[in-house]
C-alpha cells in the first residue's frame, strides 16, 4: 500500500498517500487503512466511502497540512462538522470549534455603515384621455439609494427582513444575497400620485415597504428610523467619532457600532 490510493467518496474520486490517510491513527481513516476494520470497494477496485464527496476535499486537505483552509464565502460549516465527526479527526473537530468561537466573537463586535443618496428622476408615460388618443406626459419621482455594509452577516440578514419591495402588485423580499452576506443595496422610488399603477411595473420602479406593518417608505427619515430602531434593539449605538454630525442629520451617512 505504498502506492497512491484512490478513494471513491460519494461518487467523487480522490487520490492520496497512505501516510496522509493515516496521519491521525485514531481517526476512522487511520483505523481503516491500518487494516483494523473492513473496507468496501467500488466496481473499479477503488476504496468506497458512502459520504459527501464534495466536502471530502476539505477533510483531505486538512490531513495533508493539518491546517483548516476554507474559502472566505464557505457556507457549509455545519456539514463539514458532521463529516469531521464521522471521520473522527479530533484536531479538525477542534479547529472547527475554534473557528466557530472566533466567528461568534466577530459577530458580537460589529460595525454597521450605511451610505444614502437621493435624486430626482423624470418618468415619461402615456395617458389615454379618449379612445384612440394618447398623450405623452411626464412627472418627477424621488429615487432613493441605500448601500449597507455590516461586519455581522446575521444582523444584516435580520435587517433585510424588516423591508420588502412592492412589485407587480405584490410585496416581495428585497433579495438579500448569501453570496455577499456583508453588503446589501436597496433602491426604490417614492409614491407619485399622478403616475398610473401599471407604469411602476412597466418601468421597473420598485417601492419600499416596512414589514410587517406594510408602511410605504417615501423618505429617508422613515427608513432611517426603522434602521436605527432595529440596530439599537440589537445592541448597536451611534458611533461618536464617525460620521460627521451634519452627514448623520442630513441622512447621508450612518455609522453604528456594537461591542459585546
Amino acid at each position: 500500500m505504498s502506492d497512491p490510493i484512490t478513494l471513491n467518496v460519494g461518487g467523487k474520486l480522490y487520490t492520496s498517500s497512505l501516510a496522509t490517510l493515516t496521519r491521525y491513527p485514531d481517526s476512522m481513516l487511520g483505523i481503516m487503512f491500518s487494516g483494523k476494520m473492513p473496507s468496501t470497494s467500488d466496481q473499479h477496485g477503488n476504496f468506497f466511502i458512502d459520504r459527501d464527496g464534495k466536502i471530502f476535499r476539505y477533510i483531505l486537505n486538512f490531513l495533508r497540512t493539518s491546517n483548516l483552509d476554507l474559502p472566505d464565502d464557505f457556507q457549509e460549516v455545519g456539514l463539514l462538522k458532521r463529516e469531521a465527526d464521522f471521520y473522527q479527526i479530533q484536531p479538525l473537530i477542534h479547529a472547527l470549534q475554534e473557528r466557530e468561537s472566533e466567528n461568534a466573537k466577530a459577530e458580537r463586535n460589529a460595525m454597521l455603515n450605511i451610505t444614502l443618496d437621493q435624486r430626482l428622476q423624470t418618468v415619461y408615460f402615456t395617458v389615454k384621455p379618449a379612445p384612440q388618443m394618447y398623450n405623452l406626459t411626464s412627472c418627477s419621482t424621488e429615487v432613493f439609494d441605500a448601500n449597507i455594509f455590516c461586519t455581522s452577516a446575521e444582523f444584516l440578514k435580520h435587517l433585510s427582513s424588516k423591508f420588502c419591495y412592492f412589485v407587480n402588485g405584490k410585496l416581495l423580499p428585497i433579495g438579500y444575497e448569501k453570496k455577499d452576506p456583508y453588503h446589501l443595496t436597496l433602491q426604490w422610488v417614492g409614491h407619485v400620485a399622478v403616475l398610473p399603477e401599471d407604469e411602476y411595473t412597466r418601468q421597473n420602479l420598485k417601492r419600499l415597504w416596512i414589514a410587517p406593518t406594510n408602511e410605504q417608505v417615501n423618505n429617508f427619515q422613515l427608513f432611517v428610523e426603522e434602521v436605527l430602531k432595529t440596530a439599537m434593539s440589537d445592541g448597536f449605538h451611534v458611533d461618536s467619532l464617525q460620521p460627521d454630525s451634519s452627514d448623520f442629520m442630513n441622512y447621508k451617512v450612518l455609522r453604528l457600532v456594537r461591542y459585546k
